[in-house]
């Protein structure tokens, strides 16, 4: 720390809750609000101190009706001892202020004054509840080292020596012993309240955890569904833009195309918003079944309606065996390729080849050749393939992709085949 910067005060260190447990903040932190002031006591701390001080004078006057059978004690004494007891109950009402000091000045008045024992009994039981054994070890335990020296000056005219030592020292381990059970209890409460309240941030951070999971699920399933229907619509509306002369067949082939792709695409939107709508999962009733392996075939049937040169190498062993999950991530990673490809390499043989065993797992491998020409700019995020990569990890499997030597470009996946 420099030395142009202030010092920080404890306060501000120890204010900084977030640090530490409640209850060590408890015993840190003084007993002052943010302006410097005491907190006001509340009606249950007025009960309390009220009968605190009760205790205090109701022990004082015990002990001040014993001054009289006390033997050889002068009367100026006497009377010292009561004004000390008087000046100790009046003190108990800065047990919360001052528990310490109080504890420390009590225990040393109640060596010299029998009338001052009440208070400093209440004192010791404050100090016990509200700080650390550390202070009630050295002022308690002060307190039982005086009591046979006590009893030895001002001895007792109808108990014996030991028996009223012997009871004293039980009396201060119990309200010492008290006193730490109170705390011990507060703290207890301080930290269930803690835990309350961690599990409850944990529980928040686990529904926001798993909503970002939710709307990360479905952009995917948007991204993955949607590029491909809308990647057809922009294709071929493109080449009704850039070839107005076509013969009326492909003209009537694109148009039939951007249809039906426009047609699927609202439909998987509806259902993507519904989802959104209701919350329900991706199987809920209504919901179309989602794609899996055998909806390849489909899908290059489709591909190859939009005017693409794709050749489709099938050689898995068992493709009904194949898990539902893994059919439908290696479909997403065609589709994804297929996508792609058609985007920025049109009119190029596009090749699909499948291939996998049970204990070898699943392989997709999509590859296109380089593009004659340029392809004209379609729109796009750029995040289809780091989406794909994701699913598959989280599939257990791993995707790599990258040009080829030839200036084309390949994806290539791997599925375990036990994944589910």
């Amino acid at each position: 720390m420099s030395n142009d910067e202030p010092a920080r005060a404890p306060q501000d260190f120890v204010g900084r809750r977030w640090l530490f447990p409640s209850a060590l903040v408890h015993e840190l932190a003084p007993d002052t609000t943010a302006s410097g002031r005491r907190p006001r006591r509340t009606a249950r701390d007025w009960v309390v101190d009220f009968c605190c001080f009760l205790l205090a004078v109701g022990l004082g006057l015990v002990a001040a009706r014993s001054l009289r059978d006390e033997p050889g004690l002068p009367h100026s004494l006497a009377v010292l001892d009561v004004a000390l007891g008087v000046v100790a109950c009046a003190a108990v009402w800065l047990r919360r202020r001052l528990p310490v000091e109080l504890a420390v000045a009590l225990v040393a008045v109640s060596f010299a004054s029998s009338t001052a024992g009440g208070a400093a009994m209440v004192a010791v039981f404050t100090l016990a509840v509200h700080r650390p054994f550390r202070y009630v070890a050295w002022i308690g335990g002060t307190e039982l080292a005086l009591t046979p020296l006590y009893y030895w000056l001002r001895p007792d005219p109808d108990l014996p020596y030991a028996g009223i030592v012997a009871f004293s020292v039980l009396l201060t381990i119990t309200v010492i012993g008290w006193g730490m059970f109170v705390r011990s209890k507060r703290q207890l409460m301080l930290s269930l309240h803690d835990r309350a309240r961690q599990a409850e941030s944990e529980a928040r951070l686990r529904a926001e955890q798993a909503q970002r999971l939710a709307r990360e699920a479905i952009a995917r399933e948007m991204h993955d569904v949607l590029a491909h229907r809308l990647t057809l619509l922009s294709v071929h509306a493109g080449a009704l833009e850039f070839r107005p002369d076509a013969p009326r067949e492909e003209i009537v082939r694109a148009a039939g195309v951007i249809r039906e792709s426009a047609h699927e695409a609202l439909q998987d939107l509806r259902e993507i918003i519904g989802v959104l709508r209701t919350g329900e999962a991706d199987d809920a009733a209504g919901s179309r079944p989602q794609p899996t392996l055998a909806a390849l075939d489909t899908l290059v049937a489709e591909c190859r309606e939009a005017g693409m040169k794709v050749t489709l190498d099938h050689r898995v062993t068992d493709p009904a065996a194949v898990p539902a999950s893994v059919g439908r991530t290696a479909y997403r990673i065609a589709q994804e390729a297929l996508t792609n490809a058609r985007k920025h390499a049109p009119g190029t043989e596009v090749r699909l080849r499948l291939t996998g065993a049970t204990a070898d797992g699943l392989t997709v491998t999509v590859t296109n050749a380089a593009p004659e020409s340029e392809a004209p700019p379609v729109p796009g995020s750029g995040q289809g393939l780091i989406g794909l990569t994701e699913r598959a990890t989280l599939a257990g499997g791993r995707l790599v992709h990258g040009p080829t030597t030839d200036g084309g470009f390949e994806v290539r996946g791997w599925l375990p085949w036990g994944a589910s």
